[in-house]
């Protein structure tokens, strides 16, 4: 469900029509739905609000501050994977005992700074990391708690690219070798094991591998319990997809059900790391037809956004609705939808049956509100969109349009060049 409309033929997000907001912002921008925000936040948190449990959303999906400001007043907290997260999360007043610390490749200067701050929980994956980490918090006088990510080694069924619990992936420690280094890791002064950490991949439509999953984690844990390292939090990840084509992905309270029937194990705290189900349907990339053009072989819509904006079709061969932004009753065609970037692979929609789109017509990309603007860059000098929050019959501009001068923003030519 989320709040993307047609009225009178018109899309609007909530009560404003889409058609103002590119007026007035210019194209192309993303589109974000305060309510659609709310309504999935509360949708998946409230599944588990009858046991202990932290909900972490996880940034790398949208980490614009207003998004993580609308989160914080809903008591929700982080799952940040670098210094720059942390950065953002503590910017808006997430509570640092919220913000739980995950990544292969944190960086020193980064868990530093974690540290610093007193966050919740270093979620570790790797035997160096563990001991880089009880290094550092040895420096500052700090004791880091810690949880391993350990790697079950099952399938999520999702796109190899965003699948991470396969022992072949790069992402944490075989379950096989998790005793002994959770033993290791007990032994170390500046170490506090306080949890077992697991996120299998992203964009996952069934139940069945989170639980699966889970049966290893507990028979993990009680070997741990039995070796007298004690755990309070088990960190299940995220990965529940939603519906971008013709998915039927489990509903959180389905999830929800699933997990809380396996979970068997008292006074532990789990800690849930959602993106995609919260974001990705309560945004939209909204862009402009710029020409058309027919060959031999395709017809082409070329519109004024691109892959470096949106880059999950040409990155995983991803699906996003295409809907006009003005329904006209004209008959479809099948076409390319393309963008201005001097790359093959620039392209949101292939051999897609779409509306007869004209020039100046408008084009929503629908469910963008995930790994959208967060894995946008400025490939070909072009400047980052917009990002637009929609309340009700308002709408605010949560982040400008980049400008020509913030392209080079940094940059030097050094004295003998000139």
């Amino acid at each position: 469900m989320h709040h993307f409309q047609y009225k009178n033929k018109e899309l609007h997000g909530e009560d404003v029509p889409v058609t103002k907001i590119a007026e007035e912002v210019g194209t192309p921008f993303y589109l974000y739905s305060h309510a659609t925000l709310i309504q999935h936040w509360r949708a998946f948190d409230g599944a588990f609000s009858d046991i202990p449990h932290l909900t972490c959303f996880s940034m790398k999906s949208n980490s614009n501050l207003a998004i993580l400001r609308l989160f914080a007043s809903e008591g929700g907290g982080v799952d940040i994977v670098s210094g720059g997260e942390l950065f953002r999360a503590l910017k808006v007043g997430i509570e640092p005992g919220r913000i739980v610390y995950s990544g292969v490749g944190k960086k020193s200067e980064d868990m530093a700074y974690a540290l610093k701050s007193d966050i919740l929980m270093f979620n570790v994956e790797s035997p160096q990391e563990i001991a880089e980490l009880n290094g550092l918090a040895g420096k500052l006088g700090k004791k880091a708690y810690i949880a391993i990510r350990v790697n079950p080694d099952i399938d999520p069924r999702t796109h190899p690219y965003i699948s991470t619990g396969l022992r072949e992936n790069k992402f944490g420690i075989d379950i096989g070798a998790a005793l002994e280094e959770y033993t290791i890791a007990a032994s170390l002064k500046n170490l506090v094991v306080a949890g077992v950490s697991c996120h299998i991949g992203s964009q996952v439509t069934q139940v069945s591998p989170f639980v699966e999953a889970l049966r290893k984690l507990k028979g993990l844990i009680r070997q741990l319990e039995e070796a007298g390292i004690h755990i309070r939090f088990l960190d299940l990840g995220g990965g529940l997809g939603i519906t971008y084509d013709k998915e039927a992905p489990p509903h959180p309270r389905e999830y929800a059900e699933a997990v809380k029937e396996e979970l068997d194990i008292k006074d532990l705290t789990t800690v849930l790391e959602p993106g995609r189900v919260i974001m990705g349907n309560a945004g939209i990339l909204v862009t402009k037809t710029l020409y058309t053009k027919t060959t031999p072989e395709k017809t082409f819509i070329i519109v004024d956004a691109a892959m470096n904006d949106l880059i999950r079709p040409s990155l995983y061969g991803s699906f996003h609705g295409i809907q006009p932004v003005k329904q006209t009753g004209q008959a479809n065609i099948k076409a390319d939808i393309v963008g201005p970037i001097c790359e093959s692979s620039d392209f949101l929609a292939k051999d897609r049956e779409v509306a007869a789109f004209q020039v100046g017509d408008l084009m929503a990309i629908m469910s963008a509100g995930a790994y959208g603007f967060s894995m946008s860059s400025s490939y070909n000098s072009r400047p980052r969109v917009a990002e637009v929050m929609v309340k009700g019959d308002q709408f605010f501009v949560i982040r400008e349009r980049e400008t020509f001068d913030d392209l080079i923003r940094g940059e030097k030519i050094p004295e003998f060049l000139m």
